[in-house]
Parts: C-alpha cells; sequence; structure tokens
C-alpha cells in the first residue's frame, strides 16, 4: 500500500517520473520522457500556481487519463521528499496518522545494600508515526492517490490539516504531544476517479471545500497521440492510427470514460512488440484492439468484434484524402 523502499535505489512509476527510495518516502526527479503538450502546460501551470501558495491540489478524472503520473510530476517540480498513500477501504485513521505498535518495558534494579533486592519494572506502548504524520512533521510532499477509495471517516484527520495547519494525535496526549504543528513546507496533491467507480466514496463537504479540485479528463488528440508514441516506441503515424480507433470507440460506445488512453498505450506497446503494422488490414490489429478494447462495456456487455471492426473501418475513411476533381 505505501511506496516505501529500504535503502536507496531507483525506479521508474509509469514509465515517466523516476523515483529515488528513502526509507518510507520518495523523490521523484523531473524525467525527460514526462509528455508536455499546451494542454499539459496550462493544467501543470494551475497546479503549481495553488500549490505555490499553499493549496492543496485534487486532480479528479476518469481512471487511466494520468492522474498519478501527473501528480509525481507536479511533486518533482516542488523538489522535496514524497509521502505516497494509496486510497484503501480498510483504511482507520491510524492508517494515516499511526498508533501504539508493541511495548517497551524498562527494569530497575537496585542492590545497594547487598542484603536488599529492590525491582522496579514499567511497561508502556511505544507510538509509532504514520505517513500522514511524517508528511507533516517534516514538510514533505504528500501525494494522496485515489483518496476517495478511502472512507470518509478515515480521512477526517486531514480537515484539522489542511484547514488549521494542525495534525490532531489523540493517543500521544498523555506526552502532551496533542497537536502537531504542520511543517510550513508540508504540501497535498490529491487524485480522485468519479464516484460512480465501484469502490469509491463520496467524500465529505468539509474536506472537499479544503481542495482546490481540477478537472482532467481525457486529453486532446494530439495529446494523446505524443503519450501513446512516447510510452510505447511505435512510430507516431502508428500511433495515431491507434489513438484515433479508441478515441472512436470511446465516442460511438462508451460513457466517455473508456477506453483511456491507458488501452491506446497497451495495444501500440503490443505492435511495436510485434513490428506489427497498426493497419485495419492486419488480422493482428484487430485481434489485438477486441482484446484490449473488448471490455470496454456498452449497456453492461462487452464490445463485440463487429462494433470494433466498425470503429476501425471509419478511422481509416477518415484518413483517406479527399478525391481530387479534374
Amino acid at each position: 500500500m505505501q511506496a516505501t523502499g529500504q535503502g536507496n535505489g531507483h525506479c521508474r512509476l509509469l514509465g515517466h517520473t523516476p523515483l529515488t527510495h528513502e526509507g518510507d518516502w520518495v523523490r521523484p526527479h523531473p524525467s525527460a520522457h514526462f509528455v508536455v503538450t499546451p494542454e499539459v502546460e496550462q493544467v501543470v501551470a494551475r497546479a503549481m500556481a495553488y500549490l505555490g501558495v499553499g493549496y492543496p491540489v485534487n486532480l479528479a478524472g476518469p481512471a487511466g487519463t494520468g492522474k498519478t503520473t501527473l501528480a509525481l510530476h507536479l511533486a518533482a517540480q516542488l523538489g522535496q521528499p514524497v509521502t505516497l498513500i494509496h486510497g484503501d477501504d480498510e483504511f482507520g485513521s491510524s492508517d494515516l496518522v499511526g498508533n501504539d505498535q508493541g511495548y517497551c518495558r524498562s527494569k530497575l534494579v537496585d542492590n545497594f545494600i547487598h542484603s536488599v533486592v529492590k525491582t522496579e519494572e514499567t511497561l508502556r506502548t511505544v507510538w509509532v508515526d504514520n505517513r500522514l504524520t511524517m508528511a507533516c512533521r517534516y514538510g514533505h510532499t504528500l501525494v494522496y492517490d485515489e483518496f476517495t477509495r478511502s472512507r470518509p471517516e478515515a480521512n477526517n484527520t486531514l480537515l484539522s490539516v489542511l484547514g488549521e495547519g494542525l495534525l490532531d494525535i489523540p493517543k500521544l496526549r498523555h506526552a502532551g504531544e496533542a497537536y502537531l504543528k504542520v511543517h510550513p513546507n508540508f504540501r497535498a496533491i490529491f487524485t480522485s476517479n468519479p464516484q460512480e467507480y465501484a469502490g469509491v466514496h463520496s467524500s465529505q463537504d468539509a474536506l472537499m471545500d479544503r481542495l482546490i479540485t481540477i478537472h482532467t479528463g481525457h486529453y486532446d488528440r494530439a495529446t494523446e497521440i505524443r503519450i501513446t508514441a512516447a510510452r510505447s516506441g511505435l512510430p507516431e503515424e502508428e500511433a495515431t492510427r491507434v489513438v484515433d480507433v479508441v478515441r472512436c470507440v470511446r465516442a460511438r460506445h462508451s460513457t466517455g470514460h473508456r477506453p483511456s488512453i491507458r488501452a491506446a498505450i497497451a495495444i501500440a506497446r503490443v505492435m511495436a512488440h510485434l513490428h506489427a503494422p497498426a493497419d485495419p488490414a492486419n488480422r493482428a490489429f484487430l485481434e489485438i484492439c477486441c482484446d484490449v478494447l473488448g471490455a470496454s462495456a456498452v449497456a453492461g456487455r462487452p464490445l463485440s468484434a463487429d462494433e470494433i471492426r466498425s470503429a476501425m473501418e471509419a478511422v481509416a475513411r477518415a484518413r483517406q484524402p479527399d478525391p481530387v476533381e479534374g
């Protein structure tokens, strides 16, 4: 559930953002592989303006539209460690803040007089910070991916963090540390899916009122083509055919959420692996499109091969040049 590692290492998340693991947090680095188009630049500029003055940002939109990649790209621009959390229906507030884990035993033996032995033994619980507390304490950037998949009551602790800059830690009241003042460098980036998605909870109004929500739908055609080509290694002309088929299916048959650019990337990567053309006349292209796009439901049923073939033919006709009149 947490993006953590032991020691230092490097990896790429979603093929875009290089990450350095440092114990219980990660440090994303700006990547040359992140596709920047005017549409992407505009979203990034708005989000960075909000984050620059301390407002938390919520990237809301359909699955598969690159919200997590965008969130990590924004975090990389901030240039500070990132605490990464993935929403989970099993979450309680202790999974964010921390709790007592294990016990600490201390023993004192006093035998100043050899014939008299005095022994004192105490047993106390040990508090362990969890990810939200660590981010607030050390001034990390919090990336809370799909936060609405956690139950609303689990996220209640965020209200005082984002509103008053205080983290309430009730279990530490006996130690005089009931409230933690949030570090001034702390920033928060959230992502969320539409409420009609399975497993998504409706977030409390008080929390949403503290977030600036940027709605990130499907990218425009030019951006999807560039991302698909960059992520698959397929030539841009071939990637264009793939994207056009996916967009045609999306416009004709889906509810507007699927298929996403994730499907275009999957088809393009397989075609590149096979060194096969993304051509409607190529049977392999049709079969791969059927496998990847078939789950895009129409009135609760999967798409048929004929429906996908029809979309491919429509794309092929649209790409044909107009006849030159004599």
